[in-house]
């Protein structure tokens, strides 16, 4: 309730209005019974014509307010839930653009995506009915119960039995059905991370035939969620037919109670069927009631969800905006030094070891630098901590001699050029995945950062070129296609680092040698940090670090390396066969 009240604040005018439509179409509709009884009254007493026309013109009047009522209220509660269902899912868009990946890791992609589409959407059905079928219903009930009473008291009180006992067994199907509801909604991310998962690794699937294996993981889950939902549509079921058995008793109990006060005309026609029509009012809301209660444990399920992820305070926070270091991502520092790491720690929340330990260099302006070491020594951990997806346990990294926490995140990414190992392009053109760094480039830009990545080629041998369609990930071109076109995205815009974590790997030895000359010639003032496995790639960097177990092993160039570094000289010959001594490619 506070999420939704949380964001229900920029609309309250739309909320009042919604409210006040909504009890302007009950209470119209509580006058109808009224004149029907009036009108059966007056018939049975052969009053003059005059009279009754006025009262069927009174319940015409109370029947169009309280439809137009219907209408409008209906509309204005649509719209100010679908208002908040678009404000609470680009809240959580952008919470989620704010969390590390170690936050990431702790709610799960699957679960992100229930939460966003799932979870919003039964908070928004939840809103428009609980508005305009549960907000009345006391209301409803205050009005009938007094015209009720009015008309008979003995009969009045059969009817507040009847509604008390059906609110009886409502509260009790309410508390066992809350922890039901509860186990959809982990079920429902549980369909949907097996479902990711099937689907994004179908060829490993296929290609170790476990097609039965994984058809029959996913039926299982299929399953526990289906009996799950049937326990709890089972309850309401239950809920339903005795509340219907409830209403039927009640009709019974009017008109046998009635008779004699009718024998004695001390009742009339007219006030019997008045009668029944409250009952049937307050018995109907509270049907709806009962609607709603079946959402609610489900819908306030889907808020605690959603509030765990916006209440969340993430790992990585930008500082205050005035305490918070400007960048000039053309700016380059008289030292020349871009990036440097002062005396690095870093473990993982999760991990019992430091993943890094002591780690302290610096990359300058016009020159490169190689990171390289076995699977697992902490390279694209280097990259993280450069880029601020984590911080640092202690020691510094410092771009331009600030601090990366004293800077905002935005200009961090604006001021570095990031290329991962495993390349990702969006759905769209390729002029467009060109322009992500920067909108402003212009297909001269474009063409020549294509030039740089070696992409040139097989791009102008599309009949499109630049507004060839890119399906989602890129998934109609090679790996190596992808890696280059994620190079030459890099490239557009000015930045003061570039970093290519692992991104040659998909490249073949005369295609990654092209592209290490052609980005000598372009790199300029810009400082390039290379992380590769591969010695071939780094041995023409001005400044080689060697990685063993989270510690540096050595740094220099790659003779020198070669000649004082057992780490590095292990690399070479396991990937060479030979021992070397020169930077050969």
């Amino acid at each position: 309730m506070r999420l939704v009240l949380h964001f229900m604040r920029p609309y309250k005018l739309l909320a009042a209005l919604t409210v006040i439509l909504s009890f302007v179409d009950v209470f119209a509709a509580l006058l109808i019974p009224t004149y029907v009884a009036h009108l059966l009254n007056q018939s049975a007493a052969d009053v003059a014509f005059g009279d009754i026309a006025q009262t069927c013109l009174n319940m015409a009047i109370a029947s169009l307010v309280a439809g137009v009522g219907s209408i409008l209220g209906v509309y204005c509660a649509t719209r100010l839930s679908a208002h908040i269902a678009k404000d609470i899912r680009d809240a959580l868009y952008t919470k989620s653009l704010e969390l590390s990946r170690f936050d990431f890791r702790r709610f799960g992609t699957a679960s992100m995506v229930t939460r966003t589409l799932n979870d919003v959407v039964n908070i928004q059905v939840a809103l428009t009915d609980f508005i305009f079928m549960m907000m009345p219903v006391p209301f409803v009930f205050v009005i009938a119960m007094t015209l009720a009473f009015r008309l008979n008291v003995t009969l009045s009180w059969w009817l507040v039995g009847v509604l008390a006992i059906v609110m009886v067994i409502a509260a009790f199907i309410l508390t066992q059905a809350a922890p039901l509801y509860r186990r959809l909604q982990k079920l429902l991310d549980r369909i949907g991370a097996v479902l990711l998962e099937n689907l994004t690794g179908v060829r490993v699937i296929r290609a170790f035939g476990k097609e039965d294996y994984e058809r029959e993981r996913m039926n299982t889950t299929f399953r526990d969620y289906a009996n799950t939902s049937i326990k709890a549509n089972r309850l309401f079921a239950n809920l339903d037919g005795l509340s219907y058995l409830m209403i039927n008793l009640f009709i019974i109990l009017v008109f046998y109670l009635s008779g004699s006060h009718i024998a004695a005309h001390e009742f009339q026609i007219g006030d019997i069927i008045a009668m029944i029509e409250y009952g049937l009012m307050c018995l109907m809301y509270m049907m709806f009631a009962q609607m709603i209660i079946a959402m609610l444990p489900r819908a306030l399920e889907c808020c605690c969800r959603v509030s765990a992820v916006l209440d969340y305070t993430p790992e990585i926070r930008d500082p205050e905006p005035e305490q918070a270091v400007p960048l000039n991502q053309l700016h380059v520092p008289e030292d020349g030094e871009v990036l440097r790491f002062d005396d690095v720690r870093f473990r993982y929340p999760d991990a019992q070891e430091d993943s890094l330990t002591g780690i302290s260099f610096t990359c300058r302006a016009g020159t490169t630098t190689a990171i390289i070491g076995s699977t697992g020594s902490g390279k694209s951990t280097l990259a993280s901590l450069a880029m601020r997806w984590h911080d640092a346990t202690e020691g510094e990294v410092l771009i331009d001699g600030v601090d990366v926490r004293r800077v905002s995140q935005h200009d961090l990414h604006k001021a570095i050029a990031y290329v991962q190992q495993k390349a990702w392009l969006f759905s769209g053109t390729i002029a467009e995945n060109l322009r992500y760094r920067d909108d402003d480039a212009n297909a001269e830009d474009l063409r020549h950062a294509l030039d740089v990545a070696q992409a040139s080629e097989f791009v102008s041998d599309i009949p499109e070129e630049l507004d060839a369609r890119v399906a989602q990930g890129g998934t109609n071109f090679s790996g190596g296609q992808r890696q280059r076109l994620s190079i030459a995205r890099a490239l557009v815009g000015d930045a003061q680092l570039i970093i290519f974590d692992d991104s040659f790997s998909a490249l073949d030895f005369a295609t990654d040698a092209k592209l290490r000359a052609a980005l000598r010639d372009e790199m300029g003032e810009r400082a390039v940090l290379i992380i590769a496995q591969r010695v071939n790639t780094i041995a023409h960097a001005d400044q080689i670090v060697v990685l063993d177990e989270g510690r540096i092993a050595g740094i220099g160039t790659h003779d020198e390396l070669v000649e004082h570094c057992d780490v590095y000289r292990q690399i070479v010959e396991s990937q060479t066969k030979q021992p070397q001594t020169i930077g050969e490619e």
